[in-house]
């Protein structure tokens, strides 16, 4: 890890400095990997994201770090701000400045106080706004707004703002797209009602797969005529009015040919290079693992679609102006239908649920380990102590033998047990 000093503390806004929100933190390796754990500034004990107690001032925490007993220092989020803090791992290379695609597009889009990461392979975005419900976090993106510390280098990346602004449309957005990865609003609305697919939003791209088998010309003809055809053909003539960025409007048109190919991802790669919205960046390599960026964004497109066409249901499944497929007109869904629908919400709730206890034991492993470190730390001391009250006893021993090597007292004590005898 690279030593973490902050020369220029006028590099953070102003909105973290007027807050006794400060921690300070010291890097140990717990399981082989590296864990910042956080210190009170001042008392070097173990400090907590919920104990306010165990906070201070920018001023104390700085003046702290140039001890031994801590490495750095972070910012704490809780409900009494407004700040949500985005963290980016793994998406920078130190030695050429290369960014993740992904990584750039959030940056960009949050245009807000940006700095490097302790490390120099991440970053961390801090902005103002409200974190939209569901999951936090999702590969190496995560958000917070409460209960957790945030690592401050002041490292501000060039070109990105020193404030901390409001940026409470593109944090959702980002949030919908990169971390909840809800389900993709593909199917027409005649199949959303009543062809509810029993699938979890994470079944695997492979397993999803169904076979269509529809040439291009058929397959856009369905999208056209379906219940939500304007939408795909305003994304098929490359119109990204509804969206806020390009990237996202990609994600949506993949979604909805993710759906209509039964998740071919040739298919869905020869159609989109017909689209308005194909671009040079579509066959631009921008992830670690060598993808490209319309690879990558089919790839998550079939993982966030729960639902794919099936041709066997029949066409009026696709046609808004027919009887949905397995109802009778004016009739409800038989049982099968029914139990469809129950299996999709209870697999939706069990999904939640999982990410619930993931996050739980995520802070509990965390709060397991600052309590090992404490626990290390404590158990050092007291071994220190336990050395310096043997030495002590020792050195009290060395003096009481010289006192009996000393002729003067050995001949008063003869005397004295001699006069006794007498």
């Amino acid at each position: 890890m690279s030593e973490i000093s902050i020369d220029e503390p006028e590099q953070i806004p102003e909105t973290l400095l007027e807050r006794d929100q400060w921690v300070c933190w010291r890097e140990e390796e717990r399981d082989g990997k590296p864990t910042k754990i956080p210190v009170t500034p001042g008392a070097g004990g173990f400090a907590s994201s919920t104990e306010s107690e165990t906070w201070a001032s920018f001023e104390t925490a700085l003046d702290y770090t140039e001890t031994e007993h801590a490495d750095g220092i972070g910012f704490v989020f809780t409900d009494d701000d407004p700040i949500v803090g985005v963290d980016l791992d793994d998406c920078r290379d130190p030695e050429t400045d290369d960014v993740d695609d992904a990584a750039l597009d959030i940056i960009e889009r949050l245009d807000s106080y940006t700095e490097i990461s302790p490390s120099g392979t991440g970053y961390h975005v801090l902005i103002t706004g409200t974190l939209p419900d569901g999951r936090n976090r999702r590969g190496s993106i995560e958000l917070y707004d409460t209960a957790r510390f945030f690592t401050v280098t002041g490292d501000h990346v060039d070109r990105t703002p020193t404030r901390v602004a409001r940026r409470q449309d593109a944090l959702t957005a980002i949030h919908r797209e990169y971390v909840q990865e809800a389900e993709c609003d593909t199917a027409p609305e005649s199949e959303q009602r009543d062809g509810t697919d029993d699938r979890s939003p994470t079944t695997d791209a492979v397993d999803a797969v169904v076979d269509v088998d529809l040439e291009d010309e058929d397959l856009l003809e369905k999208a056209r005529n379906a219940s939500n055809g304007e939408k795909f053909e305003r994304l098929w003539n490359g119109n990204t009015v509804s969206y806020d960025s390009q990237s996202e409007a990609d994600m949506a048109l993949c979604c909805l040919l993710a759906f209509w190919t039964g998740g071919d991802r040739r298919q869905m790669d020869q159609l989109f290079r017909q689209s308005g919205l194909h671009r040079e960046k579509w066959d631009e390599v921008h992830y670690a693992d060598g993808s490209t960026y319309g690879e990558k964004t089919i790839e998550r497109a079939i993982a966030t679609t729960s639902e794919f066409y099936d041709p066997d249901a029949g066409d009026d499944a696709a046609d808004p102006h027919g009887p949905p497929d397995g109802v009778a007109t004016g009739g409800t869904p038989d049982e099968a239908d029914r139990s469809r629908a129950y299996l999709a919400e209870k697999n939706r709730l069990l999904s939640e649920r999982v990410d619930e206890l993931e996050a739980t034991l995520e802070q509990k492993t965390e709060r397991i380990e600052t309590l090992e470190a404490e626990i290390e730390r404590l158990t050092d001391e007291l071994g220190a102590r336990d050395q310096e009250t043997a030495q002590s006893h020792k050195e009290d021993s060395g003096t009481g033998d010289e006192t009996d090597d000393d002729p003067e007292s050995a001949s008063l004590l003869s005397r004295f047990f001699s006069g006794r005898s007498e």
